[in-house]
This record gives C-alpha cells, structure tokens and sequence, in this order.
C-alpha cells in the first residue's frame, strides 16, 4: 500500500482506523503487557500540546502500540524514537507509519536499552529532547524512575499514567497519596498533573481512569542530596511504614544502638524536625537536608 493511499486514510487514533487496524491484523490487547489502545484523536493531540513540541524537538516514545500518539508526535516533532517490546506490533507500525519519514521504531525494552549510546547515535549531542508516552500500567514506576535516573537530559516527560499513580506524582505533603515517589521525583522536577483521560477513550476499556503527568527539571537553587541513590534510598527506608513515625523508621534505616540514636536526635533537633512526625508530613527539602546532614555524620555515606 502506497503512501499517498495511506494519507487518505483517516487518523490512527480514530475509532474507525483503529477498529479497522485490530481487524486487519487480527490484534487484541496484550493483558500481560499492559495494552490499551487510545481512541479519542482530541486526547492525542492534547497530549502533544501539552509537550509543547516544536519541529527542534526529538521525542523518545515508549510503547507505540498500533502508533496513535506516534502519528501525531511525527507531525508536530523533527524525529521520533519509538521502543516497542511486542514483536507482532512491528509489522503494523512499518504500514501504518509508512508515509511518515522522521520515525524510527526499536525492537527492544526500554529498561534494558543503553539510552545514552542509542541518543547519541540518533540525536547527537545537545538537540532538545523530551519523553512523550502511553506508558503501560503494570510497569509504569520502573520507566519513570529509570528514566529520571538516566544521565540523559530531557527537557520534558510527558506520560500518561494511572491516575492512582499520578496522584502519588503530585501529591502534597500531608495528603494520603504523598510517599516516597512523590519526594523523589518532586526533588527532581516541577510535576503538573496536566488533564484526566477517562477510561471511555480507550479499547478495550481499562478499570481506572488515566491521568496526563508533566514532569519538568527543576531550575531552581535548592540544596541538593549529596548522592542521589543514596537519596533514594533513604528516602523510601523513611517512607518504609509510613503508619510509624519517622523516629521508628529511623531507627529501622541507621539501627536502634544507643550512640546512633544519640545522632539521630541531634540531627533532627539541629533540623527541627519532630522525631513524632510521620514521614508524610515532610517537605522533600526536609528530607534533602537529612540526607546531608546524616551524611556529614556519617551515618550515610
């Protein structure tokens, strides 16, 4: 099929071209890997929108499915690096993205992909590059938090998500959402919670609705941990049982002898921090400065 026939189809992301892409190639939604197909061409252009792209943008896509969002990102961006783990989507991602000349699709898990290498390789240095994606649910936190972790620079992540787990992105200090993921990400970025996409815009329909997240890196001059793992780490032994208080946890993360539990006041009363708060009641600069303080002592190193 030509390209120019192609162009008279309509859009991937309609109902119709969908159905009829499924029906063509016999497809149904992969449970196991977290596939919903998106069919509200509004929702797909919002997204992009939301991404703000501009044709000096390459955009890395994680999960392309049938190639919906990647159509419209093809549209808007200079190129678009799309990673697809099912093999049998391959076929139809190479006809249904035929007419489009600045898209390139990798057979390969995201988790596992040397990303730094296949940018340079693709991108080169210094061009702007953003992350817009559909992410599956079941494997949703691993992508954020490994794409946060990459020493890739991206001027803009923009995922659709669970709502439950966008909710956990944004949440406040203090609210019933706000743990670990939260602090370590907020520590990172802005993080805009920027529209909900009901379960109706998908098929087959999903149980929950989804939200549009918008993560952004901070530009401001906040203290920074002294090890960003390190930050990691403590921060979720913080949030370890959060019906504890951050005393207890504490004394879960450094040990309960009496000379570290000596330390452990002594930071906190230098911080003012109320060793009875639980640990959701604190801003990620609080945990920013135990980090570093807690360090200085040595008790993370």
């Amino acid at each position: 099929m030509g390209a120019k026939q192609m162009n008279n189809y309509p859009e991937i992301g309609s109902p119709a071209r969908t159905q009829a892409i499924l029906n063509r190639y016999r497809l149904s939604a992969k449970k196991s890997l977290g596939q919903n197909f998106l069919v509200d061409l509004n929702i797909l252009k919002h997204i992009v929108t939301t991404a703000a792209l501009t044709k000096q943008d390459n955009v890395i896509e994680i999960g392309p499915g049938i190639g919906s969002l990647t159509e419209q990102l093809a549209k808007a961006a200079k190129q678009v690096l799309a990673f697809e783990i099912d093999e049998n989507l391959l076929p139809v991602l190479a006809e249904t993205l035929a007419p489009y000349k600045n898209i390139d699709i990798i057979y390969q898990d995201i988790l596992k992909t040397n990303l730094p290498e296949i940018v340079r390789e693709r991108f080169g240095e210094g061009t702007p590059l953003k992350v817009v994606a559909n992410l599956p649910y079941y494997i949703t936190t691993p992508i954020v938090m490994d794409l946060l972790a990459n020493p890739v620079q991206f001027d803009a992540i923009v995922v659709m998500m669970q709502k439950e787990v966008a909710d956990r992105l944004n949440a406040q200090p203090g609210t019933k959402p706000y743990g670990s993921l939260s602090v370590i990400v907020q520590q990172q970025n802005d993080v805009a919670l920027s529209f909900i996409v009901p379960k109706t815009a998908f098929i087959p329909q999903p149980k929950v609705d989804s939200a549009i997240v918008k993560l952004t890196p901070r530009q401001d001059d906040a203290e920074q941990p002294f090890n960003h793992k390190r930050f990691i780490g403590f921060v979720r032994g913080c949030f370890m049982h959060q019906r504890k208080t951050l005393w207890n946890n504490l004394l879960g993360v450094f040990g309960k002898q009496p000379a570290i539990k000596d330390q452990i006041k002594t930071v906190l009363e230098q911080l003012a921090i109320n060793p009875a708060d639980r640990p959701e009641q604190l801003a990620v600069s609080q945990f920013v400065s135990l980090t570093n303080a807690f360090h200085k002592i040595n008790l993370l190193k």
